[in-house]
């Protein structure tokens, strides 16, 4: 079981280094001064742009460089190559066809429907069924295998959602102990203390599983036990809100077959797979996306534009394929720049940005037209003119910002130590953040208009089948 939980942490740790180029700061654009420091594009210092190479002088080369040679990342070209390949600094209009598909809502909801009906739409009683299916099975083996638990009864469909809508009221009393709900302290809950005693919870979060057991066809993968749920639960989103332009999930493979991250031993090709699983549904719909460094390469591009998904994606030399780019869109002149001053090339419909804030920063698109101009508000400096690309990206990178403001602290604080737990605890964080947006999109917000903590509490005292279900005011 430690190995199992090694081999989850590790997955997890390879999810984060693997995104850790679209970390925002929160401050968009770029006036938080450290605290936007490590994010490549909303930095403020021209130290930490998305491009360290520099344009040298061949009469300053030392004993190890000889003249000529390329100051450029690997696979990128040299001017008479980008030539050869079409890359010219004449620039055309274009226009991404129009987005092939309605968004919004899938699904009109009651101006009645309550907190349990929006959270419902991603976990259904058929989905906390199987948690207790599965949560009996596994007492029962366990039980069998270290004897039995004379405290122990089987887990019905009413003590599971007492026991999610117990652990969820630490996401609006923001108590990281669930168990001090029942103490005499400060996070004491007394009124929905007596639905369950504090030693019925205990017993079922000793025994709470969504798979009990391995499957035959598992192989080795390292959330096993909670893959089912994870794919249910972005059937619901996919089936109950359909977005605008991008839909993105995270789905961790791992193992020695054709797709596992052991054959992707080169970076690209990972990232390359990463960003066509998340975009798998998004295939001849004319949708944007935003790729961040590790992610954006001329390769994917234009893969992607045949499928006719469009891209708007941030150059890291450190981190992106250059393959195919011009190198001197890709290295740092020496010249004085102003802010806001850019250089574009373009080859077909993909354009090639050189953006200039306190730092150079490069961007690759076919979605936005290269002719037509954009800005960037900052607070301290007023606005900053930029191609329209560059204005897009920032704005659409904010919106990460505003979702972490407004929901992020809304999470459930319970923090158990198996790794398919916390996995577990965070997407039921995700389901309940996505059911109030819902609730906000339909007609029951304007009947009662809850906030946020209000419409949490609701859906606390309704997992526990509490009668009086009203938010505290």
């Amino acid at each position: 079981m430690a190995e199992c939980g090694r081999r989850g942490l590790s997955l997890l740790e390879e999810a984060r280094s693997r995104y850790e180029s679209l970390q925002i700061s929160d401050d968009v654009f770029g006036e938080s001064g450290d605290d936007s420091s490590e994010n490549p594009f909303y930095s403020t210092t021209g130290d930490s742009n998305s491009d360290n190479y520099t344009e040298k002088n061949p009469d300053d080369a030392g004993a190890g460089e000889t003249r000529g040679q390329s100051c450029g990342p690997p696979g990128s070209l040299s001017n008479g190559q980008a030539q050869e390949e079409g890359w010219s600094d004449s620039l055309q209009d274009l226009s991404v066809p129009h987005y092939q598909d309605t968004h919004g809502p899938t699904q009109k909801m009651s101006v009645t429907a309550t907190a349990m009906d929006f959270f419902q739409l991603f976990v259904p009683d058929n989905v906390i069924q199987n948690m207790v299916t599965q949560t009996n099975m596994y007492a029962k083996k366990y039980q069998e295998r270290f004897g039995s638990d004379e405290g122990w009864t089987n887990v019905t469909l009413t003590e599971m959602k007492a026991f999610l809508g117990y652990v969820t009221s630490t996401s609006v009393n923001r108590c990281e102990s669930v168990l001090s709900i029942w103490s005499s302290g400060f996070f004491s809950n007394r009124s929905i203390a007596l639905k369950m005693s504090q030693a019925r919870f205990e017993k079922i979060l000793k025994y709470f599983h969504i798979v009990a057991f391995r499957s035959s066809h598992g192989g080795s993968q390292g959330l096993y036990k909670i893959q089912p749920f994870l794919d249910s639960l972005q059937q619901s989103f996919s089936s109950s809100f359909r977005p605008s332009q991008t839909q993105i999930y995270v789905h961790l493979k791992e193992g020695p077959g054709p797709d596992g991250l052991d054959t992707l031993k080169n970076k690209p090709q990972l990232h390359s797979l990463v960003a066509k699983q998340l975009c798998q549904n998004l295939a001849g719909r004319n949708a944007i996306i935003f790729t961040g460094p590790s992610i954006t390469s001329l390769n994917l591009f234009q893969e992607f534009e045949k499928q006719g998904i469009y891209c708007c994606g941030l150059l890291s030399t450190r981190k992106s394929d250059c393959t195919g780019l011009p190198q001197s869109m890709l290295i740092n002149t020496e010249a004085t720049q102003q802010r806001g001053q850019s250089h574009i090339k373009m080859r077909g419909n993909l354009s090639i940005i050189n953006w200039y804030n306190k730092g150079n920063f490069r961007f690759l698109t076919n979605a936005y037209p290269p002719t037509k101009e954009g800005v960037i508000i900052k607070r301290k400096s007023g606005e900053i003119p930029c191609p329209l690309a560059v204005e897009a990206f920032a704005a659409h990178l904010s919106y990460i910002c505003k979702y972490d403001d407004k929901y992020s602290k809304y999470f459930i604080f319970h923090k158990p130590n198996k790794t398919w737990q916390q996995v577990f605890w965070l997407t039921i964080s995700i389901a309940i953040n996505n059911a109030y947006i819902l609730y906000k999109m339909s007609d029951a917000y304007h009947v009662k208009r809850y906030s946020r903590a209000q419409f949490g509490e609701r859906l606390v005292k309704e997992l526990l089948d509490m009668d009086d279900c009203s938010p505290t005011q």
